[in-house]
């Protein structure tokens, strides 16, 4: 078995190691709010639950390489406040217009098809079009530094309102083949939800 060690390592190939590696990961499509009113939406990867209790999700925002931050994180840093949506089949293509690299005072909607729709306990809109969509609020933010230089914004951000497609909701279960989620892998590449199977945990 190949080992490597990381600090031998360029942020590149650290980087191809580790998306070609944790595999395949959810996509969260978050949709903030500038100071200006202005709706930003970006898909992070970097992205996954914390704990149920509370209900908080973490997403991992990484800087520009001037250590400049993104605008996502920016706003959640000014307004405490996100829509975080589960990225599935319908809206991929449309999702991923969004990661284009946009001027703070442009939106990325209008690469899209997407329309806003109001949230309940927010100000910041979801997208209609999604089937999940959490409105959420900032519990923590936690600085990744390398020597000395800010990296990424770690973002840990708590549940106030679930929004589910009423044909995925069974009995407090989600339907994950109604859903149709999609996940991140490396490079250009994106998976379906496979074979499912169960293991019985142990007692």
């Amino acid at each position: 078995m190949k080992a490597v060690n990381p600090n031998e390592l360029s942020e590149r190939e650290n980087y191809k190691f580790l998306v070609g590696s944790v595999i395949p990961r959810p996509v969260a499509v978050v949709s903030t709010m500038g100071e200006t009113g202005i709706v930003n939406v970006a898909p992070f990867s970097y992205f996954n639950i914390v704990t149920s209790n509370p209900p908080i999700l973490s997403v991992s925002i990484q800087r520009h390489s001037n250590g400049k931050m993104k605008d996502t994180a920016r706003n959640i840093l000014d307004n405490k406040q996100a829509v975080i949506h589960i990225l599935d089949k319908g809206i991929v293509e449309d999702a991923n217009q969004t990661a284009a690299s946009l001027e703070p005072n442009e939106s990325e909607l209008n690469r899209t098809n997407f329309h806003l729709v109001d949230s309940l306990n927010i100000e910041v809109p979801g997208l209609k079009e999604a089937r999940i969509r959490f409105e959420v609020e900032l519990y923590e933010h936690v600085l990744i530094e390398e020597a000395g230089q800010p990296t990424a914004d770690l973002l840990l951000l708590r549940v106030l309102t679930y929004h589910i497609e009423e044909n995925l909701y069974h009995e407090g279960r989600i339907d994950p083949i109604g859903l149709e989620p999609i996940s991140r892998l490396a490079g250009n590449n994106y998976s379906q939800l496979g074979e499912i199977f169960s293991v019985k945990r142990p007692n």
